[in-house]
C-alpha cells in the first residue's frame, strides 16, 4: 500500500487477518509455534521456508507492528525491541565492533549518554561528543575508525535541532551510518530517512503508545542493516512481547491525530510561558524565539509536545513549582495523553556529571513539560499556581 496517505497507512498497513476473520488485530500470546512435520521445522530453522518459529524472534503481532511502523517511516524493514534503550543498544552492538568510533550528540537523553559511557565503552568502542547543531564539529570529530553518527533531533529536553540533510552529506562522504532517535516527533511529524538518515530509532514507549501503558522500542533501516540488528535481538533476547506489540500497534492508529493535538496544546502553553516574568527562558521549537525555529519549520511538519522552561530561583523554585501542580503528573515519562512534569537535572539527566549537565545546558532551574491532551487552559492554570 505504498501510494496511501499517512493516516490510512497508520490504520490499514501491517496486519494479516487470520482464518478467524477478526476485524481488530489479534494478540498471539504464545512462546512457540508448532510445525506440520519435522521437515517443515528444519526448513523454518534453515530459512528455506518462511514462518513462525519462536516468539523471541518471530511473532505475528510483533511482525504487524514492525510492518506498520516501517510503512509510516518509509523504511524497508523494522525490528521491534523491549524498550527504546534496548533499540539503541541493539543497534550499536549489531553494527559496531571493538576499535570502532562513534560521534554522538551531547544533547541526548541522559540514559543514552550513560549507556555510551558506562557500557558501550567496555567493548573498546570510543565516543566523541559534539554539540548537536554544530555541523563543523561533527566533521571535525571524524577519524578513520568512525562508523556511526548517533543523535536525537529535536533533543530532549531543550528541543535543539540539527540540519539532517547537511549532516547526511557529511556522513555519506565518509561512509558513516547516520542513526537518528525520532521518539520526540514520530513519523507523524518528521521523517529522518527522507532527510538522509540511514537508521531511525524509537522509544515506542512514548508517543507511539501514547497512553503510558507499556515499554517498546524499534529500529528501522534498510533490510541488510535490520537483518544484522535482528540477529542481535534473536541471539540476546531484548524482544518485544506480543501483548506490548499489540498495544503500540493500536497506538499507531491515532498517532497523527494525537501528535497534532499535542503540538497545538504545547504551542499555546509555551506562548503563555514566554510572557511570565518569573520564567527566564522557554525552549519550544514552535516559538520564533527558539534559535532553531526556522530549521525546524523546514524539516518537521509540527513542533511536538515537549516544552521546557527555566525558572528564576534554580532548583528550589523548580521544585516548588512542580510540587504546586495538581493536574500535571510528576513523572519522567513523556508522550502520554496525561501531561507530565519533571526536573531533568535530578531525574532524566541525574546520572550525568555536573560537567556533562553543563555542556548539555541542563540547568537546576530547568523544568520539562510533556504536554498531553487535557484542556490547555487547565494546564496553564495549573502551572500558574507555582509561578
Amino acid at each position: 500500500m505504498t501510494t496511501l496517505n499517512f493516516d490510512t497507512k497508520a490504520i490499514r498497513e501491517g496486519y494479516r487477518t487470520t482464518g478467524e476473520q477478526e476485524h481488530s488485530e489479534a494478540i498471539f500470546m504464545t512462546s512457540s509455534f508448532v510445525f506440520n512435520s519435522a521437515e517443515q521445522a528444519a526448513n523454518r530453522f534453515s530459512k528455506e521456508e518462511p514462518g513462525n518459529i519462536y516468539a523471541r524472534f518471530t511473532n505475528p503481532t510483533v511482525d504487524a507492528f514492525e510492518k506498520k511502523l516501517a510503512a509510516l517511516e518509509g523504511a524497508q524493514a523494522c525490528v521491534a525491541t523491549a524498550s527504546g534503550m534496548a533499540a539503541i543498544f541493539a543497534t550499536l552492538m549489531a553494527l559496531l565492533k571493538s576499535g570502532d568510533h562513534i560521534v554522538a550528540s551531547r544533547n541526548m537523553f541522559g540514559t543514552t549518554i550513560v549507556l555510551l559511557n558506562t557500557i558501550v565503552t567496555k567493548f573498546n568502542i570510543s565516543i566523541s561528543y559534539v554539540d548537536l547543531s554544530d555541523l563543523s564539529a561533527w566533521e571535525a570529530a571524524i577519524n578513520d575508525k568512525t562508523k556511526l553518527f548517533l543523535l536525537e533531533t529535536p533533543s530532549n529536553p531543550l528541543g535543539q535541532v540539527v540540519d539532517m540533510s547537511a549532516l547526511s552529506k557529511i556522513s555519506k562522504a565518509h561512509d558513516i551510518l547516520l542513526a537518528v532517535d525520532n521518539a520526540v516527533l514520530t513519523p507523524a511529524l518528521q521523517k529522518p530517512l527522507d532527510l538522509g538518515a540511514d537508521i531511525v530509532i524509537h522509544s515506542a514507549t512514548k508517543y507511539i503508545d501514547g497512553q503510558g501503558r507499556c515499554l517498546a522500542g524499534a529500529v528501522l533501516a534498510t533490510e541488510d542493516i535490520i537483518e544484522q540488528v535482528h540477529g542481535f535481538v534473536r541471539a540476546t533476547g531484548p524482544s518485544l512481547s506480543a501483548f506490548n506489540a499489540w498495544i503500540v500497534l493500536k497506538g499507531l492508529d491515532t498517532l497523527s491525530l494525537r501528535m497534532k493535538a499535542h503540538s497545538d496544546n504545547a504551542m499555546k502553553l509555551a506562548t503563555w510561558l514566554e510572557q511570565q516574568t518569573t520564567v527566564e527562558k522557554v525552549h519550544y521549537l514552535g516559538l520564533e524565539s527558539h534559535a532553531h525555529h526556522q530549521l525546524a519549520k523546514h524539516q518537521q511538519s509540527g513542533f511536538g509536545g515537549i516544552v521546557s522552561f527555566e525558572i528564576k530561583g534554580g532548583r528550589e523554585a523548580a521544585f516548588k513549582l512542580i510540587n504546586a501542580t495538581e493536574i500535571f503528573s510528576i513523572t519522567a515519562n513523556l508522550g502520554d495523553t496525561k501531561s507530565t512534569i519533571t526536573h531533568p537535572s535530578s531525574t532524566t539527566h541525574g546520572r550525568l556529571t555536573d560537567e556533562e549537565k553543563s555542556s548539555a545546558n541542563i540547568s537546576e532551574g530547568l523544568i520539562r513539560l510533556s504536554i498531553g491532551l487535557e484542556d490547555v487552559n487547565d494546564l496553564i492554570a495549573d502551572i500558574n499556581k507555582g509561578l
